[in-house]
């Protein structure tokens, strides 16, 4: 039997598991419904990018001293039948917003896994468990709570929730959990330049696969569109950015890039902009209650007609405007709809042609 024969048979033993012995292998999701245990192949991590830095002269220091730093980490977990897409899931907070719902249950790291997606999780140089930097840096206390609840967009102010906001509002706990998560962020122009710098090579290297998707969430939709004008390879195939936090112009249009900090615009040559337009799809996602003339609404949907104007497929989606999505944060991905919002992602890779499956098989719907 071949190596895909090894896996079909796996997977077909863990199908009759589940039919027969169903409190055994799977666990209650949150609406009540049965879902598909979690099989493995690999998981695991790893370093990449970044540079080895020559210490300076110093009498106290052997001149050959270096310092390997400002590299990214990759997290990886790779289902025992994995499709060819790999998901690369890029926070701007902490991965925690990509491991679980609020308050607990299925964040789309599992549930995509459930679908035989590879979930890698990044952190980009000089963040979360990346943090080993070349250059001095320093972290002082800001009292953020009130900024991370106004930021997510959970209420009109701080403590003022949405009524029908997506989160459990009486869930102290899932609250404390939620502002609690947060990594340092550095937010100028020059770490931007820095994660896509990182990202690139990550993607150039094949290590995560000739098929890639980024889903990302705020300052991470910037670095993720840098990072795919300087890859110089096809393996980055999309983008799903949610609430993208700044854009990447080309420079035949009226756009003054931003170098006093990390929001941008970033203005590259029209050629390495193109390579937007050669992905699969890009796709800009905002949650609910989200004014239209908000700056960054604006600029995404500029920014997908100029994809489209050289050919790509680029589109604006607002979940406020669709049955069962009202009160979508600015984290949609880990609120209480997040299964409603992980479907129109299933529907976006499977328009791109982006479902299907290593051993050469058609994506087929998910078995929950």
């Amino acid at each position: 039997m071949d190596h895909f024969g090894y896996r079909r048979a796996a997977c077909l033993i863990a199908a009759l598991l589940l039919a027969f012995f169903p409190s055994a292998t799977a666990e209650p999701a949150h609406n009540g419904e049965r879902r598909k245990p979690i099989v493995l192949d690999r998981s695991g991590g790893f370093q990449i990018g970044g540079v080895i830095k020559q210490a300076p002269p110093s009498r106290f220091r052997n001149s050959t001293d270096t310092l390997s730093c400002d590299h990214g980490y990759m997290e990886y977990f790779i289902p025992w039948n994995p499709r060819r897409t790999s998901l690369v899931m890029w926070h701007s907070s902490s991965t925690q917003v990509w491991q679980n719902r609020w308050g607990g249950g299925d964040g789309f790291k599992d549930m995509f896994l459930r679908r035989d997606y590879p979930v890698y999780l990044w952190d980009g140089p000089r963040v979360g468990r990346a943090a080993w930097s070349c250059d001095p840096t320093s972290y002082r206390p800001s009292y953020q709570d009130r900024a991370n609840f106004n930021s997510w967009n959970f209420g009109p102010s701080y403590g003022r929730w949405w009524p029908d906001v997506q989160f459990p509002v009486n869930d102290t706990e899932a609250w404390q959990q939620a502002t609690s998560a947060r990594y340092q962020e550095y937010d100028t122009f020059e770490n931007v330049q820095l994660h896509a710098r990182a990202a690139s090579v990550a993607a150039d290297s094949g290590k995560i696969g000739s098929s890639i998707v980024y889903l990302t969430n705020s300052a991470a939709g910037l670095r993720a569109q840098l990072t795919a004008t300087r890859s110089n390879t096809t393996n980055i195939k999309g983008i799903v950015a949610y609430e993208s936090v700044g854009y990447v112009f080309p420079d035949n249009v009226n756009a003054t890039q931003n170098r006093r900090g990390g929001f941008g615009p970033v203005v590259v040559p029209l050629d390495d902009f193109k390579k937007l337009a050669r992905l699969r799809g890009v796709q800009f996602v905002w949650g609910d209650h989200k004014r239209a003339n908000d700056s960054n609404v604006l600029q995404s949907r500029r920014v997908a007609q100029l994809i489209n104007m050289y050919g790509g497929n680029a589109t604006v989606v607002m979940l406020g405007e669709m049955d069962g999505l009202k009160g979508s944060t600015h984290i949609p991905f880990a609120d209480l709809s997040n299964d409603k919002v992980a479907r129109l992602l299933d529907k976006f890779l499977q328009r791109t042609w982006l479902d299907g499956y290593v051993d050469g098989s058609k994506g087929r719907e998910y078995w929950r």
